[in-house]
């Protein structure tokens, strides 16, 4: 008669339950990671600009539009016509945004609107006013399409 228990010498059971919680954590870390990445719960608020309506201010000098991708992100998708690409990992990232920006309110785009909602509100929290967020990004979330998907003009850096 068995216990219904796996023997101390027979570990397929127990392999086969150790690879479904993985696949199980695997898919929920996917789905949450993904959600993330893929910033789903964006929305155009208040404090934020849709890509159309950045473009609009960028171009007519209201603001001052600033693309905080990597550089091979920029080769890759173009820089959005009106902003300014400046990495945000550069050591003299908050120099070189104060010395483009003026006293111009500044728009930040990124990819999906993770990085630029992140650093709006470290830039904020370090003294900065008028700190505005593109949460579409160049390649969209949840707020919108996108830069590109909007068909809106990029330039090759």
């Amino acid at each position: 008669m068995t216990s219904g228990f796996p023997s101390p010498d027979d570990q397929r059971p127990r392999r086969a339950l150790a690879r479904r919680g993985i696949l199980v954590g695997g898919a929920a870390l996917a789905l949450f990671g993904g959600a993330r990445w893929f910033n789903v719960g964006a929305e155009v608020s208040d404090d934020a600009l849709s890509v159309q309506d950045a473009h609009a201010a960028a171009t007519s000098g209201a603001i001052t539009l600033i693309d905080i991708r990597r550089p091979d992100e920029w080769a890759r998708t173009g820089v959005g016509a009106g902003a300014v690409p400046l990495d945000m990992r550069r050591e003299d990232f908050v120099a070189a945004l104060r010395e483009v920006a003026g006293t111009r309110p500044i728009a930040l785009i990124c990819a999906r609107g993770v990085r630029s909602r992140g650093l709006s509100k470290r830039l904020t929290a370090a003294g900065f006013t008028n700190i505005i967020d593109v949460p579409e990004g160049m390649l969209g979330s949840g707020a919108g399409p996108g830069w590109i998907a909007a068909g809106l003009p990029v330039v090759r850096p």
